[in-house]
């Protein structure tokens, strides 16, 4: 089988992740880079080795290239999973894949007609614990999910808004710490629940709220499908970024995630499970080391179709839907209940 020719859309900070996934299959290579800022854009095509394009839709047309990964803010990735679906790309994108459930139905409809597939970049459902957690409540060893807990307390300083106008705008972001932060411990949530049949939200504007339109705070009630209460807090207003708190209550134990390592708690027995630290260090803490492995099985899904092995769009506009639902029921002060 060929090499797989890749190509990058947009180099803020997460580029970089996608790039050294790419970088270390031995069964793709990295042939182009997009990027509006051309001094930077050139400095990078530079050191990676690869064409430079001020304009996607230019690099488009490049025949030789097979998969485009999308690093893009979010309000552009519509149109560019759209641009690149018509120029018979496959694509990996940033989460969020789309703005809103409605940017969701459009880009299904575009992949079903279209020739390429596309990958969604939740790449926590394959940190170390996240595996772990969904592998031991499908064997039933643990007994049927009552509750599951989880709270996400990190920080964004005023610049990191201010630098990037286009976060913490409805119109341009989509929302904020939702979309942005939560979003990946959303879909866990739901992941491990099986779904969610209904919540009942509310988002603030606290300490923040001088540099973004949106939340910097919220908190849900979730019904779970499996029957389970969900329990949900985040905030961007903490001092420092702090580990993921996620715990499972089940009826045979007690699954806890902090400090980035999994605990099991069976009666007076706690055993330590799994750990999501980095061994690199290369990467934030809270990213981990999961993009190459999203990034390795989309391209290997692409080689054997059979096994399609990475979050479609589907699976990620559950997410969003979800996150939909908070802001409506912050509105109203009801239940929402979740349309399949």
């Amino acid at each position: 089988m060929k090499t797989l020719q890749a190509a990058v859309i947009g180099c803020g900070a997460i580029h970089t992740c996608h790039v050294a996934a790419i970088r270390q299959n031995p069964e793709c290579r990295l042939r182009a880079i997009a990027e509006c800022d051309i001094g930077k854009g050139r400095a990078l095509a530079q050191e990676y080795g690869c064409d430079f394009y001020t304009d996607y839709h230019e690099m488009l047309r490049d025949p030789q290239i097979d998969v485009v990964h999308i690093c893009l803010p979010h309000h552009l990735h519509k149109e560019a999973i759209l641009a690149a679906l018509a120029a018979g790309k496959h694509i990996f994108t940033e989460k969020p894949v789309a703005l809103n459930s409605g940017e969701v139905s459009a880009i299904k409809l575009a992949e079903e007609k279209a020739a390429g597939h596309i990958g969604v970049c939740h790449q926590n459902r394959l940190n170390p614990s996240s595996q772990k957690i969904k592998m031991l409540l499908e064997s039933g060893q643990l007994g049927n999910m009552l509750s599951i807990k989880a709270v996400l307390t990190w920080s964004r300083s005023d610049a990191y808004y201010s630098e990037s106008l286009w976060r913490g705008r409805f119109a341009t972001e989509g929302g904020s710490l939702l979309i942005n932060q939560a979003i990946h411990t959303l879909d866990l949530m739901q992941w491990f629940g099986g779904g969610v049949l209904a919540l009942k939200g509310v988002v603030e504007r606290t300490f923040l709220s001088d540099v973004t339109e949106n939340e910097d705070t919220a908190m849900a009630s979730l019904k779970m499908t499996n029957g389970a209460r969900g329990l949900f807090y985040a905030t961007n207003c903490h001092s420092t970024d702090s580990p993921l708190l996620l715990e499972i209550h089940c009826e045979k134990g007690l699954l806890q995630l902090y400090h980035n390592t999994l605990w099991l708690t069976e009666g007076e027995n706690k055993t330590l499970l799994v750990s999501d630290d980095s061994p690199s260090g290369a990467t934030k803490s809270y990213w981990g080391d999961s993009h190459r492995q999203a990034v390795s099985n989309f391209y290997y899904s692409l080689r054997h179709p059979e096994e399609k092995n990475y979050t479609s769009v589907s699976q990620a506009g559950v997410s969003l839907n979800i996150i939909g639902a908070i802001y409506r029921s912050s509105q109203s002060g009801k239940w929402i209940t979740l349309a399949d």
